[in-house]
């Protein structure tokens, strides 16, 4: 089938991977947690106090859903919002003692995973796609590419 030659297919069957990987990896750590909520709780660490929104940008997430991930999250406690002084329309949001140590602990996790989310690759190809991958995402996105 000439469909599953494109870009969008196998794209498509990336993500199924990686994101298959990484809830086998935190179901056997015990680990409720999906992909993005990991990523958003990578992003309220490197930037205490950020906006949902500011979040949203900072995972290319959907603003419109955001919340319910933030929501989640602050269910679980790991993280706490308070309303902005800047901005009263703004929530900013920061991990909890809980979250700062779950992220702390299962981030040497999710680096190991990411071998099994590429196994058919040698390691330099594995670099050689990822810097392929960073530079099609920054072109669409006007993000700078290193």
């Amino acid at each position: 089938m000439e469909s599953q030659q494109m870009a969008g297919h196998l794209i498509r069957r990336l993500n199924q991977i990686s994101t298959h990987v990484f809830a086998q990896h935190m179901q056997t750590a015990g680990i409720d947690l999906t992909p993005v909520q990991f990523a958003a709780m990578d992003a309220i660490s490197s930037f205490p106090g950020i906006d949902q929104a500011g979040v949203a940008t900072r995972i290319a997430y959907d603003r419109a859903t955001i919340g319910g991930v933030i929501d989640r999250l602050e269910q679980k406690g790991y993280v706490s919002r308070q309303v902005s002084r800047q901005d009263r329309r703004a929530r900013e949001v920061r991990l909890t003692k809980k979250g700062a140590r779950l992220l702390k602990d299962i981030l040497p996790l999710v680096i190991k995973l990411q071998s099994e989310i590429l196994p058919g690759l040698e390691p330099s190809e594995r670099d050689q796609f990822l810097a392929l991958a960073k530079k099609a995402v920054g072109n669409m996105t006007g993000e700078a590419t290193a």
